[in-house]
């Protein structure tokens, strides 16, 4: 609406579109993380996009929190343009970590999109609830008194993945965000704060994907979440545990078994899932 430029990826399949994805980024990331999901979801019908979100690769605000309000509009304005462009096709959203978050928010806005689906990939769900007493103090106090330092996360040794290649490529990649300023860290705080809240009116149909081995989103809010969502929708969600995986479990070595029950869930939400993840009770009852 205000005119902003945001740069998009498309994976057009060759046949025939059966069902549209929307796929949402994470933290420093961009639009380029869904390549090779999207490459493999094309073969089997699914017409997929992602763009990058205000602040993050080549956008004009690089480096600059745009604000929770701004991000979920984005992706509601977008999904509506999509709906528009593609009347009576299936249309689904995948957020991956900070995008998971942004896309449980628009989902459960008074302005919400009609569609037939979410997938939230490792959705950064981890707020100031579940978050020790000495980092919320320090995070108060940086995006207060010290907002424009930047951060690399050197020293910290989180794992994000187990493919290494993948990984250095990233680190190459000058569109990835390297240095993260305080204030940047104190506005992904806050929108996960906020997300988490929304799982307890969160009713869309949700595919719900998390590798036990995440080192950045604990398991404990995980389940947090998962326990907030609300008792009367729990038959449209299906919760998918993977023991094996981690943070980036849609770039992780053995990630095609993931895409694989992306398209199986898409198609078939009542059905069991083709990897065999750890499930609870394949659906959430």
């Amino acid at each position: 609406a205000d005119r902003t430029i945001l740069p998009l990826r498309t994976w057009l399949p060759k046949a025939q579109v059966k069902s549209i994805l929307i796929a949402l980024h994470g933290f420093n990331d961009y639009s380029n993380f869904f390549n090779s999901p999207g490459d493999f979801l094309r073969a089997v019908g699914v017409l997929s996009y992602a763009y990058d979100q205000r602040g993050f690769a080549s956008t004009k605000t690089r480096g600059l929190w745009a604000g929770t309000e701004t991000y979920v509009n984005d992706l509601i304005s977008f999904t509506n343009l999509i709906k528009k462009r593609h009347p009576g096709i299936p249309i689904y959203i995948l957020g991956e970590s900070m995008g998971g978050a942004v896309t449980m928010l628009a989902m459960t806005s008074k302005s919400a999109p009609k569609i037939n689906g979410i997938i939230l990939s490792a959705p950064a769900i981890w707020g100031r609830l579940t978050m020790p007493w000495y980092q919320r103090i320090a995070l108060w106090v940086g995006a207060r008194f010290l907002p424009g330092i930047r951060l690399t996360g050197k020293g910290l040794r989180i794992k994000p993945s187990d493919n290494t290649e993948m990984l250095l490529a990233l680190g190459r990649d000058p569109n990835v965000i390297k240095k993260t300023r305080i204030d940047t860290i104190h506005g992904l705080v806050n929108l996960m704060d906020k997300a988490m809240i929304s799982a307890q009116t969160l009713e869309v149909q949700t595919l719900l994907l998390y590798g036990k081995k995440d080192e950045i989103i604990p398991i404990e809010p995980t389940y947090q979440m998962i326990k907030a969502l609300p008792v009367k929708s729990r038959g449209e969600h299906s919760i998918a545990i993977y023991s094996n995986n981690y943070h980036l479990l849609l770039r992780d070595r053995h990630a095609k078994r993931i895409w694989r029950d992306i398209a199986h869930w898409i198609k078939n939400p009542q059905m069991p899932l083709p990897s065999g993840a750890d499930k609870l009770g394949g659906k959430l009852r």
